[in-house]
């Protein structure tokens, strides 16, 4: 469990599912409850790829999260009462969007002063106020005003991912290693803020981008990691998530087309989603990089970002960025022919100097996890036993087994498993740590 995605998680079947064919449960219900659950499955998707796009758009037109919030989940609870009834209709986006609009006109006119209020309604039924353009870059607003500069770094983060990435708060907590009552005041804090500020819902003049960047760019890598890597639960990758990420780290991109960060960010993303499709094993678990087959990764996104890596550190001959350094490091890895054929020269060479833009604790796991590739288990292990602040990190502890384990001491290593294995996992990613927390016993236990 040491490089690349030793921390991703798979998608298993259920025991059901490993039985029988995908849809022979749904073959076995009566047609309603099959038409039932063929709607709440269409429902659950578009809401995971369209929600915040809908919330986006709302708004835009209404000027409020917490109004466009209400009424974009008052659109979905529809959805699921009458879509298994009369069927998913032929746009189940527009379908939403055109519920949210008329339930946030009538939490408008329920508001004071009426007049005032009516004629904002009548505005929000008007579809035409939605140009491609506006369309096109509804969640790219939405990023530059929940990354405001009148909000912390923290705050900006936790709200882009609760709105625009569709995370519940307890995801948003976990993603940012904070409890979750304190996410849920900072998340309240957060929009009290731009409500009382006046923080105008726009993409920044250009004078204003390099200010927005950095809490930007956090918020669509932290969007696409969950996706990449679900934090919990049973999916290893959330699709939507991960493509919502691909796609900002884009329009970023054409935004600021020569910002070493975004040339970076995307880079880094493209990268990293070109193992999508290797990460899984027959049996369900994750699969390692040294363990996937190479000819299974997508070699146009690989293209792309190696482009990228080479026009971001053009920009930044002498002041490396953070986000391209660490894209080229995943293109050592994307470029190797064989995890054997890894140059892990380069790639603790790339750790080095991202040591000197971002000096953290998981930089240092991750450059200790190359070490232990080109020297050896016990080199590894020192450099990771003398990181601190990790505690409550599960891959410090699964990164201290594999070493452990490599090194014989299987007494050791079984601890660091369980460690890790005490902390918040997904399934998969539990499942592979128990089976290495299995091979730790002896063998005639194992026997």
């Amino acid at each position: 469990m040491l490089t690349g995605d030793a921390a991703q998680r798979a998608q298993p079947p259920d025991a059901a599912q490993r039985a029988q064919p995908p849809d022979a449960a749904q073959r076995a219900q009566p047609p309603e409850a099959a038409q039932r659950a063929r709607a709440a499955d269409a429902v659950r998707q578009v809401v995971r790829a369209e929600r915040s796009r809908i919330l986006a758009t709302l708004i835009r037109v209404t000027g409020s999260v917490d109004l466009a919030e209400d009424a974009t989940q008052d659109a979905v609870l529809r959805a699921l009462q009458t879509w298994p009834r009369d069927g998913v209709p032929d746009s189940p986006r527009g379908w939403l969007l055109v519920v949210a609009r008329r339930r946030a006109v009538d939490l408008i006119r329920r508001e004071a002063r009426r007049a005032g209020k009516e004629a904002e309604a009548v505005t929000l039924l008007d579809p035409a106020s939605d140009s491609p353009e506006a369309v096109r870059d509804d969640l790219l607003r939405l990023v530059f005003t929940c990354c405001h500069p009148a909000l912390s770094l923290d705050a900006q983060v936790a709200l882009a991912l609760r709105t625009i990435g569709g995370l519940g708060t307890a995801e948003v907590a976990r993603a940012l290693v904070v409890p979750e009552a304190t996410m849920a005041k900072r998340l309240t804090r957060a929009k009290q803020k731009i409500t009382q500020a006046g923080i105008p819902y726009r993409i920044p003049p250009a004078e204003e981008l390099p200010g927005r960047l950095a809490g930007v760019a956090a918020t669509v890598y932290l969007i696409f990691n969950e996706g990449y890597t679900a934090g919990v639960g049973d999916d290893l990758i959330r699709v939507g998530l991960a493509d919502e990420g691909l796609r900002l780290a884009r329009l970023l991109v054409e935004l600021m087309p020569d910002e070493p960060t975004v040339l970076g960010l995307l880079a880094l993303l493209l990268l990293q989603d070109s193992r999508r499709t290797a990460r899984v094993g027959v049996d369900g678990r994750p699969l390692l990089l040294g363990e996937q087959d190479r000819t299974r990764w997508d070699r146009a996104a690989i293209a792309a970002g190696v482009d990228l890596v080479g026009r971001g550190l053009r920009r930044t001959p002498d002041h490396p960025d953070g986000y391209v350094v660490q894209a080229a490091i995943a293109a050592c890895h994307a470029l190797a022919p064989s995890y054997q054929q890894t140059p892990w020269d380069a790639v603790i060479s790339w750790y080095d100097v991202l040591l000197t833009v971002q000096d953290t604790s998981v930089v240092r796991l991750n450059r200790a996890a190359a070490v232990a590739e080109r020297d050896g288990p016990a080199a590894g292990l020192a450099l990771v036993d003398a990181i601190g602040g990790l505690a409550g990190y599960p891959w410090f502890h699964a990164t201290r087994g594999e070493l452990l384990y490599r090194l014989g001491r299987a007494d050791e290593a079984a601890a660091a498993y369980r460690a890790a294995l005490a902390l918040d996992l997904n399934d998969p990613q539990a499942a592979r740590l128990r089976d290495r927390l299995a091979e730790c016993a002896p063998t005639s236990l194992r026997e």
